[in-house]
């Protein structure tokens, strides 16, 4: 009685398991791709950064990092800070050797003369910045509404004339002067979007905006500028009907990643962290952990690198861990339903071998084996009796 009701306890956790994987599975196999990994919040972020920062100290990584940062050229020093107060926060101490090169390198690169030169060649060409404060150079032109300005009118008279347009600066200078333009209406809440489209037209400008990105602001600009009215927009209005929001979509979300990038961990980690994205799923991602680690964002993009930092972004779906779950519960059950016939049998087995060893001789045995002592005996009496009549 005790077995029949445990196999049909485990038959009914089989059955329910089954169930439970079978309709996890089935909401994944029906969810768009990449369904299995969704965004961590902040505080997994940090969780796993710290997880990753800790291997990476332990094995030397951190070190490693800034001597091949003091070792590029041009140097990139925001990176190099960055790494350097990683190295502080987990008491690494460097080398002597390594700090003495350090130190001769930052003497070097940040005399008066050496700097006004790096300042003037960025101002003048984005393309020549290097990831340096020179860099930032160049950026207060774009943060402005005089360079989105001056952007629309330059590329309008372009196009008007059949000459090549910038379409990303376009796009971007757009979407800046339409954010400008909504920021009484809106009580501020569109000067992010101001702030983070002057960052992308600088990272654009220098050259270090992704391929795939510059592509999605392209298909923007093309799709969502009216080319027609644009060089005729002399307000808020004029630009607002020149171009379709719906269009322009993916150049205003990129801006507001760009934003929370810069208001997170400042300007010039904000450009390195940009100029790191090849997609927008990515920016958003970069965003996301730049909110998460803050000030810390850029030392542990340099240290762990790209392609870890967007991984600990990402955590398996929920649904993954349930069909993960009902999969083990389904196989122990299988292993326990199992497990409780073989018991069954190896008893039943057992009965009958007892039964056959306690077993009395059949009827036709004991006949025999009494006849043959029968036997013995009445010869031993016969020549008993004979011996005695003898006798």
């Amino acid at each position: 009685m005790a077995a029949r009701l445990a196999r049909a306890i485990l038959s009914l956790v089989l059955i329910g398991a089954l169930a439970l994987s079978g309709a996890n599975l089935w909401r994944l196999a029906q969810a768009p791709a990449g369904a299995a990994l969704v965004e961590r919040g902040a505080d997994g972020i940090r969780a796993a950064a710290e997880r990753a920062m800790a291997r990476a100290a332990a094995e030397g990584a951190i070190e490693a990092r800034l001597a091949g940062l003091l070792e590029a050229e041009p140097r990139d020093w925001p990176a190099i800070l960055a790494v350097e107060g990683v190295a502080t926060e987990r008491g690494i101490a460097l080398s002597p050797e390594l700090a003495a090169r350090r130190a001769a390198l930052h003497a070097a690169d940040h005399g008066l003369l050496a700097a006004a030169g790096r300042c003037a060649a960025c101002a003048w060409d984005p393309r020549r910045c290097d990831l340096s404060p020179a860099l930032l150079c160049g950026v207060g032109i774009n943060l402005s509404p005089l360079g989105d300005v001056a952007a629309l009118a330059r590329e309008g008279i372009n196009h008007a004339l059949g000459r090549p347009v910038d379409e990303v600066d376009v796009v971007l200078s757009a979407v800046g002067l339409a954010a400008v333009a909504l920021i009484p209406a809106t009580g501020g809440a569109s000067a992010p979007a101001k702030a983070g489209a002057g960052l992308a037209r600088t990272v654009w400008r220098a050259g270090r905006l992704a391929p795939p990105l510059a592509d999605v602001l392209r298909t923007a600009a093309r799709q969502g500028v009216d080319w027609a009215r644009l060089p005729a927009a002399r307000s808020a209005d004029d630009l607002a009907a020149a171009l379709r929001q719906d269009a322009i979509a993916p150049a205003l979300d990129l801006a507001r990643d760009a934003a929370r990038m810069e208001a997170a961990g400042g300007l010039a980690p904000a450009v390195r962290l940009l100029s790191a994205a090849s997609t927008p799923a990515e920016a958003r991602r970069l965003a996301n952990a730049a909110e998460a680690l803050g000030p810390r964002t850029l030392g542990t993009l340099e240290v762990l690198g790209r392609t870890r930092l967007l991984r600990l972004t990402l955590r398996l779906a929920d649904e993954v861990w349930w069909a993960v779950a009902g999969l083990f519960w389904t196989l122990s059950a299988l292993a326990g339903a199992l497990g409780s016939a073989a018991g069954s049998a190896a008893l039943r087995a057992l009965r009958r071998l007892a039964r056959r060893r306690g077993r009395p001789p059949r009827p036709a045995a004991r006949d025999a084996a009494r006849r043959a002592g029968g036997g013995t005996g009445a010869g031993g009496t016969g020549a008993g009796g004979t011996a005695a009549g003898g006798t």
